[in-house]
This record gives C-alpha cells, sequence and structure tokens, in this order.
C-alpha cells in the first residue's frame, strides 16, 4: 500500500512533495483514516524526520542509511531534503558521508536549500578527510545556480592542487559541471585542465581527459607533453578512463603521423613488376619499398602500449582498443583485434549488436581479418532478430568462391526459419551472393525461382524483389523466369512484391509480346484497389506496352489514365498527367513527345546490391555516430593523415625544470668512470648518429627498459627526498659534468654544431609549457646506449685512454669557475632526443656526444638584438574629451628588459589641456585576464595646465593581444581605460646567423608552419623597401641572406622566448611567399594576418 502512494505522489514531479506537505498539513483526522493509502507513507517519511532530529548518531545513522536504500531502489526522498541538509555539518564522518550521498542526488532539484548550505560545503572543501572535500565539490558543482560560478571556479583550482589523487579526479568531474553551466569560463578551466593533465596519478588521467574531450577537444597542443605519458599509464587507469583516453588518443594520432597504410599500397604496386627486370633493378627497388615509410617511435609506442587492453574483461575497453587498431595500425597489423572482438560475441545481446556492426564495417574492407572465423558468425535460434540481421550481413561480406557453397547450404536453412523478417533478409542476402560471385548466379537465381512457389507470402514478396534486381543483370538469357512470374501476379498480394513483377514486365515487354497486354487487361480491372506503389506501375506498363504495342493496348491505356485521373492520391494523378501529355499526341503537346519512346524505354542502369555498412566506415567506429549512421551532438571527427608529420619534438618533455628534481631520484648510483663513449670509427659519424638519436632511443621495446621507465616514474613522483640524496646526487652530477667539459674543450671542430644546440636550448628552456614527465626521455637514453654501445656492460670502460684518465684526475683536484658554467649542461640537450637527468652519474650519450664540440665561451648564438629605431604608431589611451582635460596617449618603446624579462615596455605621454593643474595621476583597479601582470609607472604628484610628461610601464601580455584593463585616476576623477598590444610588439629580435634559422625553421614545420601568397608592387620588391616595412609592422631582427629574392627576419616571443621566424620569397609575376614558422601558431596567423597588407599595400 505504501508503495503504491510513493507511486502515486512520484508523478507529480518536482512540486510533488510540497503539495503533499500542505495537503496532509490540511487534512482532518476523519479525512487521514479515509486516505489510509497516502498517510502510511507520510508516517513513514516523518518517522525518518524525527530519528534526522534525533540527539543520537546512531539513529541519525540508521535514517540515513534507510533514505538512501529508498534513492537505490528509486523512490522519491526529496521531500526529506531540509532534515537531511541540517546534519551536513555533523561531526560523526559515517553520517556526513551518507549526507554528502543524498545531497548529490537531490542538489540540483533542491537548489533553494542547497544554496542555504553552501557556507557548509565550502568548510567542507577544507575537511581533513579526501572522501568529505570530495563530495562537498561534487554537491558545490551539482548546484547548477550561475550565482555560485565563481565558488565553484575556486573550489576547482584548489582541488586541482589537493594532495589527493581521488578529490583531484573530483576536480576534474566538475570541470565539465562548470563548463555546461558556463561556457565563458573556458579559458580559466583550460588552465586548470593543462595543470592536471601534467598529474601522473592513474585515478586522475581518465577524469581530465574526459574533461579535455568535453571542454577543449582542438586544443591538441596540451597533449604534446603529455603523450608519452598518458600512452605509458594507460594499462593502469580504470577500465571507462581507458576507454576516454584511447578515443582521445586516436584523434591525436591522425593528425600527428604520417598514414601506415602508404607502405602497404606501395608493396601492392611493387609486386606487379616488369618480367623482364635485371636482378639488380629489382634489388634496387625492393631497397626502395623498404625505405619508403618508417613509423614514428610515439605512434609504435601507443600501438604496443594498448595491445595488451585486447584482454580486457570490459567490453568497452576492447572494441576502443579494436577501433583504434583500425585507424592507426598497419594493415598486417589490424587482424589481431579480430579474436578479441569474435570472444566478445559471447556477451549480451546489447554487447554483441554494437560489435557485430563494427565488425560488419570492418569485413567490407578487409575480408581477411574475420574469415578464420567463419563459423562464430553462424545464426543460432536463440538469437534476437538484429543479431540475426547483422550476422547474415557479416556472412554475405565474408562470401567468396571457397566458403560459397558452404554459405549457401546455410542460407537454406534460414530461409525456412520461422522468423519471417530474418528469411527475407537471407533472400536478400542470396541475391547479394549472386551478384557478388558470378560463379554461383546461375544457381542462386534457380534457387530463388523455387522459392516463388513457397506458401509464405512473404518469403515469395522478397524472393520476387531479388530476381526482378538480378534479372536486370542479364535480362537476355531469363525470358522464361520472367513469364513465371507473371502467372504468380495473381496470388501475389504484397505490394512490393506486385510492383517488381509489373516493372519487369513493362521493362522487357518487348520479349513477353503476348503475356504483357494480358497482364495489363487483369491489372486493369483491379487498379482502384491496388496499393499507389502498383498503380505507378500500373501506370508506366501502360505507357510502355502503349509505344511498343499500341494496336492492342491503346484502348487499355487510356481507360487506365482515366480511372487515374481522379485518383485520391496527388502523386498518381501527376504522373498520370505527365504521362498523358508525353505519349498521347495532340496540339498542346510540347517538344518532348517526339522522345517519349527514348524517355520510357531507356536503359536502365543495373542496381547493386551492397551491405548497408558499406557507407558508414567514415565514422569513427565504437562510435554512436557509427551505430546511427548519422552524425551525433558532439561526434569529434577523424581527421585525415597528415601528408607530412608534423615536428616530433613537441613531444619531447622539457629538462630545463629537471635541475629542481635533482636530489628525487633516491640514493645515487656509485659514479663509474666517464670515458670516451664512442670508438673511433663512430667518432666520424657523431654528428649523423645524434640526428637519428629520437627514433633509435624509442624504437626498444626490452623488459628492462620498461622497469627503468617505471622505478623513474615512482621516484620522480614523490617530492620529498632527503637533503643528503640530494647533495650527493648533484655532487656527482656536478663531476662528471667536469669531465665531460675538460673533453669537450679538447675539440673545437664540431663549434658549430653545439652552437646550434646551444641556441634551440636557449629559447626552449624559458618557454612557458613544463616538465610533466621524465620516464619516456630516460628509457630513450637507455635505449639509444643499449643500440649504439655496450657501455653498461664495462666494454667501454676497458678502451678508455691513459691520457683521459689523468685529464679526469685533474678535473677533481683542480675545478675552475668555468666548469661550474656546465651545470646547466640540460640547456644542450638535443631537441630531436628526449632526455631526463640520469639517475647514476653518467651523462646520457647523445649529450657526450654534442659536448664533445662544447665551446667554453658564455656568448650565445641567439642573442636579443638592439632594435634599430623606427618610428612606431602612437595610439590613444584616453581622450580629452573623457578625461575632463586630461589625454593620454601610448606607444610600445621596444626596450627589452626595463621592468623585468617577461614584460613589454610601454611609454605613456599624459597631457593636461585644462587650465589648472591636475594631481595625483596613478594607476588603480586593474582587471587583467589570468596570468597578465603590470608594471605601474610611479605616480605624477602634479601636472601644470598645457603641461606632458611622458612615463615608462611594463605589462606581461603572456604572448596574447587581450587587452589590459585599468583604471587612470587623478585625485578627484577615476576614468576606465585599456591598452591593447599589436602582436607585433610582443617580440623581441633576435640575431642569428642563416644556417641557424633555416636549422630552426626545420624544427618548426607542420603544424607549426603557416604561409601565404601575396601580390607585391614592383616598387615594394626592393630589400630596404621590404625590410623597412617589416620591422616597423613587428619588432623583429633581420637575419643576413645569401640570396636577393629571400629575405629573413628573426624574433622571441617576450613572455615564453619561443622563436618567431618570418621569411619572405619574392617570386615572378610580382608574388611573394610569406613564411611564418613558430610554436606559437596563433600569434603565428595573427602575425601573418597583419604583414599581408604591409607588403602588399603600393
Amino acid at each position: 500500500m505504501s508503495g503504491n502512494g510513493l507511486s502515486y505522489s512520484d508523478q507529480g514531479g518536482e512540486a510533488a512533495p510540497e503539495l503533499a506537505q500542505e495537503a496532509a498539513a490540511s487534512m482532518t483526522p476523519s479525512a487521514s483514516a479515509a486516505f489510509g493509502l497516502f498517510s502510511s507513507g507520510t508516517k513513514k517519511n516523518e518517522d525518518l524526520k524525527q530519528m534526522l532530529e534525533s540527539s543520537k548518531d546512531s539513529a541519525k545513522l540508521d535514517a540515513m542509511k534507510r533514505i538512501v536504500g529508498m534513492i537505490a531502489k528509486g523512490k522519491n526522498a526529496s521531500e526529506l531534503f531540509p532534515a537531511v541538509v541540517k546534519n551536513v555539518a555533523s561531526k560523526n564522518i559515517e553520517i556526513k558521508k551518507l549526507v554528502y550521498v543524498y545531497l548529490m542526488r537531490y542538489a540540483e532539484e533542491q537548489q533553494d536549500l542547497a544554496l542555504l548550505s553552501i557556507s557548509t560545503f565550502q568548510r567542507a572543501l577544507k575537511d581533513p578527510n579526501q572522501l568529505i572535500r570530495a563530495s562537498a565539490l561534487r554537491v558545490l558543482s551539482s548546484i547548477r545556480v550561475p550565482i555560485i560560478v565563481p565558488i565553484m571556479m575556486l573550489a576547482i583550482k584548489e582541488a586541482s592542487s589537493d594532495l589527493s589523487p581521488y578529490v583531484r579526479k573530483n576536480a576534474a568531474h566538475a570541470i565539465q559541471k562548470l563548463y555546461s553551466l558556463d561556457p565563458e569560463q573556458k579559458d580559466m578551466l583550460i588552465e586548470v585542465i593543462e595543470k592536471l593533465l601534467k598529474d601522473r596519478s592513474t585515478l586522475v588521467a581518465g577524469s581530465v581527459v574526459m574533461a579535455f574531450e568535453e571542454v577543449c577537444p582542438d586544443r591538441i597542443d596540451l597533449i604534446h607533453k603529455n603523450y608519452r605519458k598518458l600512452c605509458n599509464l594507460l594499462v593502469d587507469v580504470e577500465e571507462w578512463g581507458q576507454v576516454v583516453i584511447i578515443h582521445m588518443l586516436t584523434r591525436y594520432a591522425r593528425t600527428q603521423f604520417v598514414s601506415p597504410w602508404k607502405d602497404d599500397e606501395v608493396v601492392e604496386e611493387y609486386n606487379e613488376n616488369n618480367f623482364y627486370q635485371s636482378d639488380e633493378e629489382q634489388k634496387e627497388k625492393v631497397q626502395k619499398v623498404k625505405n619508403t615509410y618508417t613509423m614514428d617511435p610515439d605512434h609504435r609506442l601507443l600501438l604496443r602500449n594498448t595491445k595488451p587492453l585486447l584482454q580486457s574483461r570490459n567490453a568497452a575497453v576492447v572494441m576502443a582498443v579494436a577501433q583504434l587498431y583500425w585507424h592507426l595500425a598497419p594493415k598486417s597489423e589490424a587482424g589481431i583485434v579480430s579474436k578479441s572482438l569474435v570472444r566478445l560475441l559471447r556477451s549480451n545481446r546489447e554487447v554483441q549488436y554494437i560489435v557485430l556492426q563494427n565488425i560488419a564495417t570492418m569485413s567490407i574492407q578487409r575480408k581477411g581479418m574475420f574469415e578464420p572465423y567463419l563459423k562464430s558468425f553462424y545464426v543460432r535460434s536463440t538469437d534476437p532478430t538484429m543479431i540475426k540481421t547483422l550476422k547474415l550481413d557479416i556472412l554475405t561480406n565474408l562470401a567468396n568462391e571457397a566458403n560459397i557453397s558452404t554459405l549457401l547450404r546455410e542460407f537454406q536453412t534460414y530461409v525456412k526459419s520461422q522468423d519471417k523478417q530474418f528469411a527475407a533478409a537471407t533472400i536478400e542476402a542470396i541475391g547479394r551472393c549472386a551478384t557478388n560471385i558470378t560463379e554461383v548466379t546461375d544457381t542462386c537465381l534457380n534457387g530463388l525461382v523455387c522459392l516463388l512457389s513457397n506458401r509464405d507470402e512473404i518469403v515469395v514478396a522478397e524472393s520476387v524483389v531479388v530476381i526482378k534486381k538480378l534479372l536486370q543483370t542479364q535480362p537476355a538469357n531469363h525470358g522464361e523466369i520472367i513469364k513465371h512470374m507473371a502467372k504468380l501476379l495473381d496470388n501475389i498480394t504484397v505490394p512490393v512484391a506486385r510492383a517488381s513483377i509489373l516493372w519487369l514486365i513493362g521493362e522487357y515487354c518487348e520479349r513477353v509480346p503476348k503475356i504483357a497486354p494480358d497482364v495489363l487487361r487483369k491489372t486493369a480491372k483491379s487498379f482502384t484497389n491496388e496499393d499507389d506503389l502498383v498503380k505507378l506501375q500500373i501506370l508506366n506498363l501502360g505507357a510502355k506496352l502503349y509505344l511498343t504495342n499500341s494496336k492492342q493496348t491503346k484502348l487499355l491505356t487510356q481507360y487506365i489514365l482515366n480511372l487515374s485521373k481522379y485518383d485520391q492520391s496527388y502523386d498518381i494523378r501527376d504522373r498520370t498527367r505527365f504521362i498523358r501529355q508525353l505519349i498521347v499526341p495532340n496540339e498542346k503537346s510540347g517538344a518532348l513527345s517526339k522522345y517519349a519512346k527514348k524517355i520510357f524505354l531507356a536503359q536502365k542502369p543495373a542496381p547493386l546490391l551492397e551491405s548497408p555498412f558499406k557507407d558508414r566506415d567514415h565514422f569513427q567506429l565504437g562510435t554512436l555516430s557509427h551505430t546511427l549512421n548519422s552524425r551525433a551532438t558532439g561526434y569529434l571527427e577523424l581527421s585525415d593523415w597528415p601528408g607530412v608529420a608534423p615536428d616530433p619534438s613537441v613531444r619531447n618533455v622539457d629538462i630545463a625544470e629537471a635541475k629542481e628534481w635533482t636530489g628525487i631520484r633516491g640514493k645515487p648510483k656509485k659514479e663509474k668512470p666517464t670515458g670516451k663513449f664512442y670508438s673511433e670509427s663512430e667518432e666520424e659519424e657523431g654528428e649523423s648518429a645524434s640526428t637519428s638519436t629520437s627514433e633509435s632511443a624509442s624504437g626498444s621495446e626490452s623488459e628492462k627498459e620498461d622497469k627503468e621507465e617505471t622505478s623513474s616514474d615512482e621516484s620522480s613522483g614523490s617530492y620529498s627526498s632527503s637533503e643528503e640524496s640530494s647533495n650527493s646526487e648533484s655532487d656527482s652530477k656536478e663531476s662528471t659534468a667536469k669531465k665531460t667539459s675538460r673533453a669537450a674543450a679538447e675539440s673545437d671542430s664540431e663549434d658549430i654544431k653545439v652552437k646550434g644546440i646551444s641556441k634551440k636550448r636557449s629559447t626552449s628552456s624559458s618557454s612557458d609549457t613544463d616538465s610533466t614527465s621524465s620516464k619516456e626521455s630516460s628509457s630513450d637514453s637507455k635505449s639509444e646506449s643499449d643500440s649504439k654501445s655496450d657501455f653498461v656492460s664495462g666494454k667501454s670502460v676497458s678502451a678508455i685512454s691513459s691520457k683521459k684518465e689523468e685529464t679526469t684526475v685533474q678535473d677533481r683536484k683542480a675545478p675552475n669557475k668555468q666548469d661550474v658554467f656546465l651545470l646547466d649542461l640540460d640547456d644542450f640537450c638535443p631537441v630531436t632526443t628526449p632526455m631526463a637527468v640520469p639517475a647514476a652519474a653518467l651523462l646520457s650519450p647523445s649529450l657526450t656526444a654534442d659536448l664533445e664540440g662544447l665551446s667554453l665561451s658564455s656568448s650565445s648564438v641567439i642573442d636579443v638584438a638592439t632594435q634599430v629605431s623606427m618610428p612606431t604608431k602612437t595610439h590613444e589611451l584616453l581622450h580629452r574629451m573623457s578625461g575632463k582635460g586630461l589625454a593620454a596617449n601610448y606607444h610600445f618603446s621596444r626596450q627589452p628588459g626595463i621592468f623585468g624579462d617577461c614584460m613589454v615596455s610601454v611609454q605613456v605621454t599624459v597631457t593636461n589641456t585644462t587650465d589648472q593643474k591636475i594631481e595625483n595621476i596613478h594607476i588603480e583597479e586593474k582587471k587583467l585576464p589570468p596570468g597578465m601582470r603590470m608594471h605601474e609607472f610611479s605616480p605624477i604628484e602634479c601636472l601644470e595646465p598645457a603641461g606632458s610628461i611622458t612615463v615608462s610601464m611594463g605589462i606581461d601580455f603572456c604572448d596574447s593581444t587581450q587587452t589590459a584593463s585599468f583604471q587612470l585616476c587623478t585625485k578627484d576623477d577615476h576614468f576606465n581605460v585599456s591598452i591593447q598590444p599589436p602582436v607585433g610588439e610582443l617580440l623581441l629580435p633576435v640575431t642569428m646567423s642563416e644556417k641557424d634559422f633555416k636549422k630552426e625553421q626545420g624544427m618548426l614545420t607542420g603544424m607549426n608552419e603557416t604561409s601565404a601568397t601575396i601580390a607585391v608592387a614592383p616598387q615594394n620588391s626592393t630589400r630596404l623597401v621590404i625590410i623597412e616595412r617589416v620591422v616597423k609592422a613587428a619588432n623583429l631582427g633581420v637575419v643576413p641572406s645569401g640570396q636577393d629574392n629571400i629575405h629573413r627576419f628573426a624574433a622571441k616571443t617576450v613572455h615564453s622566448g619561443s622563436l618567431m621566424l618570418v621569411t619572405v620569397e619574392l617570386k615572378e609575376s610580382s608574388t611573394a611567399q610569406l613564411v611564418i614558422n613558430t610554436e606559437k601558431t596563433v600569434i603565428g596567423s595573427i602575425l601573418l594576418r597583419e604583414l599581408k597588407p604591409v607588403l602588399s599595400q603600393g
């Protein structure tokens, strides 16, 4: 009874509890007794309310357990919200947990009451118990009221830095809720996502990637530095997190790596070789094919780390890995997913349905993947119709000359099925097999003709439709079948089948000249009772017979046209008018009537019997869009493979910050004597070897490497290592650096190479991207040393010359001031090879090689240049009318480092246009975007009438063109003003050689390159004019160029120090190619937009 009462009150929606309370309050005792049906439920809730107001914790705990039990059963407990929310501040931790479970369920419905307790939730965010902190954040993010957005934002920021990974995980969940409530918070949320992406906890990884997919799925630049970490953490992440990460990495990989399928195409072309080719030519061709495609080590890392997940117990994870291999793996490797997908067919019917849909799509393009498992797709009698149909489709896709006889025997059984829909689908499958495999076309056709005598009308109807399609492919040989089908017309009642027979007779009426007019006569009698589909075909048959056999059918056709003229369907009336004007000549007939025969009796193309899954492969497998065969909301398309792979160095983790972590590696290993790493023969190839390091480094798959990665990850994850360990580690690193520097000083021949390296590191060391993971880089270094030398096994030690040993001893005894500078050797690590600070006191092989030519001069290759003085544009800050006589203008002085390395120098000229003094001119109320800083000018105590003064201020724009808003104040007034920088003023010019420029440009290709073609007037194509115009528009340094038609400019961004390389190449016919290479792609595209009019104007 009470259950019925509850379900009845549930129907009232959100207002039901309040109405029920009012009704209960106004109800008299007699009425209450009369309506006992409802009173029992009310009493039950009253009992719970009394228990919640009890002073005993045991009663409250019991009440909360019962309430949570009600929620679990789907019963409405919202009327208890006021009583429950009072206990949110309970000191009993168990009660508190259950209260938060309740509040998470009803906070969104009872927002007003939840808002009253918001201060309690805020206090709970500081609770020592991680479960309470997380629950408080979840409740807070469930109160969907715009007024608390700032509080939520603050709570999420704090929670993202929490020591507990569980709380950080909930912060990632809250990001999505806040974004759906207020999309304007996107920029601030992206900062939090960027921070959480660097988190090493497997508990957080899945949730933050989900937040990334919801808030900013197009910001793949946030993934670059975390890509390898996510690949390595993937196995340990919880199952649903694995699904999200795999889908995101699939999209990422399609933008960053070249297609692995090109290699297969080249091999296929090679197989068709010329018979007369010599052996040498064939060998050359084989070598060419082998060198065609080399998989990126990061691409291989993803495939290698997802492969074990094919054994997952979660069907969604297996499906996610299968779609990843389908979209990313070479075709020769994609087959490994087939066995795992077939295993999923033992799951429940819902999972089977999704898996079979994806297999159906795969089997169209790559039959070989599933041919060994053909029997797994045989239909079972217990399968539901939807599963049967999908299995049938897959069997048809897998049909070939070898297995068609087996499949046709199987299909014969299916046709006899009691499930008529499935039997009809089987007949269609037989038709597809007959079309695709010409050897069995006649056999299938004969079998279908036999089915025409079947008792079941649906089977006969489907057979007719399929036979009609098959006959269109070769009608000349099958006049007898058409006659047989004409005889069936009297018995078949299914409209589609009747229409198909009439179409066949009309299309091939010349082959059955005696039967066709008689069929028209019979159908004319029953015309008014026919289905619309059949009526249209009767009209077509009459028109065709009128044109080919008018003697016998003229009157019949006119009779049918008169009947259809007054038909209820406007489609039939329209068709009638069209046909009458076309075939019956009169004075009103147009020019088309001459061509009536060509129009009606034109050769029709044979229909293609195709799988319904043929066109679904453009949707990502395993997605809702693929299942529905229509784009679902929120679907993110897979991009096409890039023609040229973007720069792989963007995934290298910078180790500029690794110096902070020197002491966090645990106990330092016993120091080994350093010697010459390369043998003499290898020394000559040092430069070429160092360039190929990244490929060989990431390619190793040894177990030892995996163990090193794990230990590296664990050791760097804790931040509380002892001081002794820290000191000893840094000492060992220092001594190694000193020894290597001495060896490096002996060899000056490689000075140019090291200059290039030091140049790159000097720019990237000031980058705003943080180092998040060093385990990939440490494994790379390990792999490289394995592949190049047996250094670890001690072979290298025996090769150390006595001269080197003496030098090492001298280094230990007499360290000089110059050597201390080499503690920053990380800055010279080549960009192409990700490196971590070594755990042992050994420098990595690539670093040792590079240091052999290191010059100990302190000068850097990329230096900030002094800009040639150019008149910069003056902008209005405050108009004299708006400023009550106070006017202000500003311009960018292009002077580096006045207020700090990251600040842009701005000179403000303040003018007093009144006839009175203006006192205390200063800045107040700065409204700056997140991360932006401002160094104010000193207050101006007094400005005389008609006086003017210029002051300097610095603004850190964070490499963006966002506006810096603030108030320019006097003693009496406040004026709102803002400064927005042109993108050209966010740069500092640098000097570099042409060789260095080209090297840097080669590293910034792909997504880091923006270009445009512009028209240049002849008078503007001289070197001086181009330099003047470019430098005036943007704060760029001129790079010497050895070619007259190419002009190069270089700068670095003020905030992050990222390089900005500009090339203007003059072409023929007064055009020029403008190319900008930079990691800051947004700034690059804006600068391109600003430089185009500057260079193209007359």
